[in-house]
């Protein structure tokens, strides 16, 4: 058994959900997690959380807030060293043999101060660890935004990023690339069509995608992640959080219109779901996975100032292309992640492709 100290970036769940799905299968080991924000309230039920300030992302009106954003960073970079003694004394306490990290700033920088190995994994540092074909509308925001995984959360030695698309690693860079990490109660559903829209936004929501369904399709669209926690306009249902019914909805739906999330995108995708993606103009990753999805056939992306009636409707004439393309792709990693992650944890390195040791 060894030791791990496990941070995670708070904002939203899919990266708590990845950090629990991978220590409930690794439980020989002993996971502490250094997390703030949303992810103690998925962890804390099943794991021991030490709480450090987060770099999160502020939304608002379906936009990344940038000012409130660089107000809550501001004061926490200014005095990072304070955050990062913080961390240095989880580690001495905790005495973890191995440090990971999802997209958190603390933590690795008092792994590198200790001697510890740390590895970075995550989805994020698809953008910068990798060579990408680029429309030229992405190039100068692929360029800023991806100062902050470059830099602000740069790479560590080791880097394995999840992810259901792979395009080339760049060569400077130790990484290993693995499709999607799926909860067990997604891998327990059995898909099937029963005529529904599943909607979701996580992280920001906008009118116009509820005018958009009403006008757009007659089909049954139950919407959850708006404030509006129940109710129906039309064929529009706002449905209350519930991680049981969201998974019985997906389980059935005809396919999925959702914001830029890799995390659901993954979970769709492995149940053969095509995907509308709606993604954040402001954040330059989920427009990497909107333009992937549409890149490899899977679905279509679109902007939700610009949502029209006609789109909807070509994208459900595309429905039998778009599930055969999906068919013929591969969205659970769960045994390579795992066996990697171990690997990792028992000798503080990555696996060369290949290596028996690991299950791939």
């Amino acid at each position: 058994m060894a030791r791990v100290l496990y941070s995670i970036h708070g904002t939203g769940h899919g990266h708590a959900m990845r950090g629990l799905t991978i220590a409930r299968r690794l439980r020989q080991h002993e996971f502490l997690f250094v997390a703030n924000d949303d992810a103690p309230g998925v962890l804390e039920p099943e794991f021991p959380v030490r709480r450090v300030p987060n770099l999160g992302t502020v939304f608002k009106n379906y936009k990344v807030d940038m000012s409130a954003t660089i107000c809550r960073a501001v004061p926490l970079l200014l005095h990072r060293q304070r955050y990062i003694d913080e961390a240095r004394r989880i580690i001495d306490d905790f005495r973890p043999d191995v440090c990971i990290t999802d997209l958190e700033y603390f933590v690795p920088r008092a792994a590198e101060a200790a001697g510890l190995p740390c590895l970075t994994l995550d989805h994020q540092h698809i953008i910068t660890c990798c060579r990408h074909n680029l429309p030229p509308s992405l190039w100068w925001d692929a360029f800023v935004q991806g100062l902050t995984p470059r830099y602000l959360f740069r790479p560590t030695a080791y880097n394995l990023i999840i992810s259901f698309y792979a395009p080339p690693v760049l060569p400077k860079y130790t990484v290993r690339i693995a499709p999607p990490i799926l909860r067990d109660s997604v891998l327990s559903l059995s898909p099937r069509d029963d005529g529904h829209v599943l909607v979701y936004q996580s992280n920001s929501t906008h009118r116009a995608l509820v005018d958009f369904l009403k006008a757009a399709t007659r089909k049954m669209c139950y919407v959850f992640g708006y404030d509006r926690t129940e109710g129906r306009e039309d064929n529009v249902v706002f449905m209350r959080k519930s991680e049981e019914g969201f998974l019985r909805l997906l389980e059935g739906c005809s396919y999925v219109i959702q914001g830029g999330g890799h995390t659901l995108m993954g979970e769709a995708l492995h149940l053969g779901k095509p995907i509308l993606t709606i993604p954040l103009k402001a954040m330059v990753e989920q427009r990497f996975n909107a333009l992937y999805i549409e890149r490899l056939g899977y679905g279509m992306q679109a902007d939700m100032l610009a949502l029209a009636p006609d789109m909807l409707r070509r994208f459900e004439s595309n429905l039998p292309a778009y599930k055969t393309a999906i068919a013929a792709g591969h969205f659970c990693g769960n045994e390579m992640v795992f066996g990697l992650v171990d690997y990792f944890i028992r000798h503080g390195s990555l696996p060369l492709a290949g290596n028996p040791q690991v299950r791939e």
